[in-house]
């Protein structure tokens, strides 16, 4: 059984900013709390009991912000020398890998290598939000003896696997097999045989060794369709999601609205102040952040 899990963390979240020039993407907050914890919910709910983030841009955030978790020193170095951070999130272990510079998805997981200990990992994007079913991918990852399984999705706008059965067998055309027909999730399994496929302490996307991997039919792929599954990449789908998803209360019992303050629409976060007058209509107020008295927010997103 899979027990870990390795979220990818140290992305630039360009298209997100401004919001990215205050936090790295995973740490944006989404109904209250950082993106990435409801990530680590679901790794959790199937079974993970072990986590590993890699970060990059403002690195510094991660300790401050935290979410609820803690950190109290040096642990397992990665592949690029640095110790990572160690501690614990909700009671499971935690490590922090930090990436001066940025590895990529590839350089990513292979400096995890040590950490990762010879066993089984999934690996799940910081900076999208889903409830797909991970305890499905584990386990057609387990039945089917490649040392990859993609977990894909039918619907979505970035069509780039092409797949026959229960395998992945070309990636945006690359092999000449087939055009795409699913979209990959940002969340896979692997085995340690990938990691003998990517070159140490070098800045390398994962792709080419999915690309090799699926030329010896080796790449697998499980569909799975059900639970709610979103890339929040820009400020208008932040925004749709806050109008889509109904992940808890919409006005945080912390927060701190003003009696005569109108309210429609919008996601209030914890200690969050709506000044008297104020009226907020299709926006997200983020932490902490305020709105003046009798001012109007329409569509927008209060940061700090």
């Amino acid at each position: 059984m899979i027990r870990k899990a390795f979220l990818l963390g140290a992305g630039l979240g360009t298209r997100l900013r401004p919001l990215t020039d205050l936090l790295p993407k995973p740490l944006v907050p989404l109904f209250h709390r950082p993106l990435i914890e409801w990530a680590m919910d679901s790794c959790r709910a199937a079974g993970i009991e072990e986590f590993a983030i890699n970060t990059h841009h403002l690195a510094e955030e991660w300790l401050r912000v935290g979410g609820a978790w803690q950190t109290d020193g040096e642990g397992i170095a990665g592949g690029n020398g640095l110790p990572s951070k160690k501690g614990t999130w909700q009671g499971l272990p935690l490590h922090l890998f930090h990436e001066p510079d940025v590895l990529e998805t590839g350089g990513g997981v292979k400096n995890i290598e040590a950490w990762a200990g010879g066993e089984s990992v999934l690996i799940h994007n910081g900076d999208i939000f889903s409830s797909l079913p991970l305890d499905r991918l584990i386990a057609a990852h387990e039945a089917s003896g490649n040392p990859v399984t993609l977990a894909l999705r039918s619907q979505g706008d970035a069509k780039h696997i092409a797949i026959d059965g229960e395998q992945a067998i070309d990636i945006r055309g690359k092999l000449g097999r087939a055009e795409g027909t699913h979209v990959f999730s940002g969340i896979y399994c692997f085995t340690p045989e990938l990691l003998g496929l990517i070159p140490g302490r070098e800045k390398i996307s994962v792709i080419p060794a999915f690309l090799e991997l699926a030329k010896q039919g080796r790449l697998g792929g499980v569909v799975l369709d059900d639970g709610h599954w979103a890339d929040l990449g820009d400020p208008a789908a932040y925004l749709a999601a806050h109008r889509e998803l109904a992940l808890a209360p919409a006005i945080h019992a912390e927060a701190v609205v003003a009696p005569d303050a109108v309210i429609e629409r919008s996601v209030i976060g914890p200690r969050a102040e709506i000044g008297a007058g104020a009226v907020v209509r299709d926006s997200v107020v983020w932490p902490g952040a305020k709105v003046g008295a009798g001012e109007v927010v329409e569509s927008r997103i209060v940061t700090w």
